[in-house]
């Protein structure tokens, strides 16, 4: 006889979303002394605690962070067995988590989420921003449904599925001396090493992109600043302190106004795959399985 319920793994895991019990209980449509006592309950069944306080928030134990995945699958199998006794969508709102690293976040996932939602009205999405990095970390915790990396995949614990291609193009300002120059003829190794560099952050897609594509054929390349966003760094090389390399779906918008130009050098094409990232094995729902392919339709 099993003595734990998928609603006491339901408050475990929107707990460990939210950090509260207050935030988790508008989660799942109880009270926040029911998740207290859900959350007591399950703890005790298990004979350990799954939690630690910080402060006011609820942060995840060592053994609370290895059931994670798992009693997220579990729900997600739950769903599904009820979603196929059913014959129509469900009418409650369905909450697809997902997370995406800046440039896919800023620039390419918007439209599809827009045209998803016009079909799909009761889905309602959560988007957490960050890394590549930062976004398979949140995939490998179970805290998201499903990433959006840009760039291979480090972790061989999770499924990466090729998406879509991205152009890398060198960027400066339109008064920048190497422009000048590209527009006589491609400039060469040589010139860019020679110029100061912006870059994202160690953990950015973008960064890894950079570094393997263009300045490792560099033998050295003074870095002038490390940035965040790669709209910083727009800003920052349009104003002339320094070069950068991004891709084009971002500078796109600052080329078109004149404020920046692309760098045409002798280095080869450059791309990069984004792809779709989620932990090994997990089984997409009806809905998930409907986004991923409304992302293979749009690329």
């Amino acid at each position: 006889m099993l003595h734990l319920s998928l609603r006491q793994w339901e408050v475990f895991c929107a707990i460990a979303r939210s950090g509260s019990t207050v935030a988790a209980a508008q989660a799942v449509g109880l009270s926040q002394s029911a998740v207290s006592a859900a959350l007591h309950q399950l703890e005790a069944g298990l004979g350990a605690q799954l939690f630690a306080r910080s402060g006011k928030r609820l942060v995840l134990n060592d053994l609370g962070r290895s059931l994670w995945p798992e009693a997220q699958a579990l729900l997600e199998q739950a769903w599904r067995l009820e979603q196929a006794t059913q014959h129509t969508e469900p009418s409650a709102p369905v909450v697809l988590r997902l997370a995406a690293s800046t440039t896919i976040a800023n620039h390419v996932l918007p439209a599809i989420l827009a045209d998803f939602m016009q079909r799909y009205a009761q889905v309602r999405f959560e988007v957490v921003i960050g890394n590549t990095r930062e976004v398979a970390q949140a995939v490998g915790e179970a805290s998201v449904d499903l990433g959006f990396i840009e760039g291979v995949s480090h972790w061989p614990a999770l499924e990466a599925q090729p998406w879509r291609e991205d152009e890398l193009v060198l960027i400066a300002a339109p008064s920048h001396a190497l422009v000048v120059l590209a527009g006589l003829s491609p400039v060469t190794p040589q010139h860019l090493a020679a110029c100061r560099w912006l870059l994202r952050e160690e953990g950015s897609g973008t960064r890894e992109a950079v570094e393997f594509t263009v300045l490792s054929q560099l033998q050295a390349w003074p870095v002038a600043a490390v940035l965040g966003s790669s709209e910083a760094i727009c800003t920052a090389v349009a104003r002339g302190a320094g070069i950068s390399c991004l891709s084009r779906v971002i500078a796109k918008p600052w080329i078109e106004r004149g404020e920046l130009a692309v760098l045409h050098s002798l280095l080869p094409p450059m791309r990069r795959q984004f792809s779709l990232l989620q932990r090994q094995g997990k089984q997409r729902s009806p809905l998930l399985q409907a986004l991923v392919q409304a992302c293979e339709d749009a690329a």
